[in-house]
């Protein structure tokens, strides 16, 4: 249910207008995911320091839905977190879409400085962007212009890029490409996966936000934000469940970049083909991939595209001689396990991979 903001002021003698403290710039938070809550908690933390130039006015986020095993439905992360803080239920706005007239409404009768978007996960229109004399401003997961879209960091990751970073922009019609207040890189190893990437990133970018807010709120931030070159954009469009499939006719690394990538949701998934010991019957089966790294061992012969273990890992043969080492799977309906405790399990039977994947 969307919520409206009710607004009362009462009058203020000219006597007191001396005394009057300086008020504080108003913000308004937007953002929904675990990721979103962190950066508010820290723009709580630091509104409620007696030297802050700034309060939060209202926290827009995504209405509550279903999740988990409960299925009820439940605030989104940074809903709950606000009301596990004694945000007020009554500046906690829900919108289904964030240009719904009532809450454009309700939006203007707040009177924000400034509006923060954080993973927010909805556009905003121009009647929005509008509204905030200081503007919009965004954390973006990625060094703007490059991964502009819905999933920078997992696009990055499938990319196997080696450094990344998280960006301050304004917000514009056109999709993070709006002009680039600070930015700062970060490197990335090749075991990281999306989940703990996003995590980094947007800490460091409440870090960034932070400094640079007295800078945005009193306007010289627009002067001084760099215009993107749109020549070097690149893409990072929103993954879907029908990517979480690995086929192992794709090198390893190609394959391992994407397990770290899809980490979280949508997760990779794998079908193999158990040879039974007693007969020559076979059973299809169908796994999560959860951990995995590339071989470096290359000496390996191929069996009929058996798959061995070696130490503390299954071993896949994969296009260009490479093979995929996997750490950790799930069965349907099962935990996590180690590649050892399901090796056990066959007791003998010969794992193989399925060429034809057949999705």
């Amino acid at each position: 249910m969307l919520r409206r903001f009710l607004c009362s002021c009462g009058s203020v003698s000219s006597s007191s207008v001396l005394d009057a403290p300086v008020r504080k710039k108003s913000l308004v938070f937007l953002g929904s995911p675990q990721v979103s809550a962190t950066v508010l908690d820290k723009l709580l933390t630091a509104s409620n320091a007696p030297d802050s130039i700034f309060q939060v006015a209202a926290i827009v986020t995504q209405p509550a839905s279903v999740r988990g095993r409960s299925r009820k439905p439940l605030p989104s992360d940074v809903a709950q977190l606000a009301l596990d803080k004694g945000f007020s239920e009554q500046l906690i706005f829900t919108p289904e879409r964030a240009g719904e007239i009532n809450f454009l409404s309700d939006l203007k009768e707040l009177n924000p400085d400034l509006c923060i978007t954080a993973a927010y996960g909805n556009i905003l229109p121009q009647k929005f962007l509008d509204i905030p004399p200081c503007g919009t401003v965004n954390i973006h997961p990625s060094l703007l212009p490059l991964y502009r879209g819905a999933a920078p960091v997992q696009r990055a990751l499938q990319d196997g890029v080696t450094e990344t970073g998280v960006s301050i922009a304004y917000t514009i019609r056109v999709l993070d490409a709006g002009p680039i207040i600070a930015s700062e890189k970060v490197k990335v190893d090749d075991c990281i996966k999306a989940p703990e990437l996003l995590t980094v990133l947007f800490d460091l970018g409440s870090e960034l936000l932070l400094r640079e807010l007295p800078n945005i709120l009193d306007g010289s931030a627009n002067d001084k934000a760099q215009a993107q070159d749109d020549s070097k954009a690149t893409l990072a469009p929103k993954v879907t469940s029908e990517e979480s499939w690995l086929s192992f006719d794709e090198e390893a690394i190609v394959l391992h970049n994407k397990v770290r990538a899809l980490a979280g949701w949508p997760g990779t998934r794998a079908r193999f083909q158990v040879i039974k010991v007693t007969n020559d019957g076979s059973d299809m089966l169908e796994m999560k991939i959860i951990s995995t790294r590339v071989c470096k061992e290359y000496n390996k012969a191929e069996v009929e595209n058996e798959i061995l273990f070696y130490r503390d890992a299954l071993q896949i043969p994969c296009a260009g001689k490479s093979w995929l080492e996997v750490l950790e799977l799930q069965l349907p309906g099962k935990k996590v396990m180690r590649a050892r405790d399901f090796w056990n399990g066959l007791r003998g039977q010969k794992l193989k991979k399925l060429v034809d994947l057949g999705v």
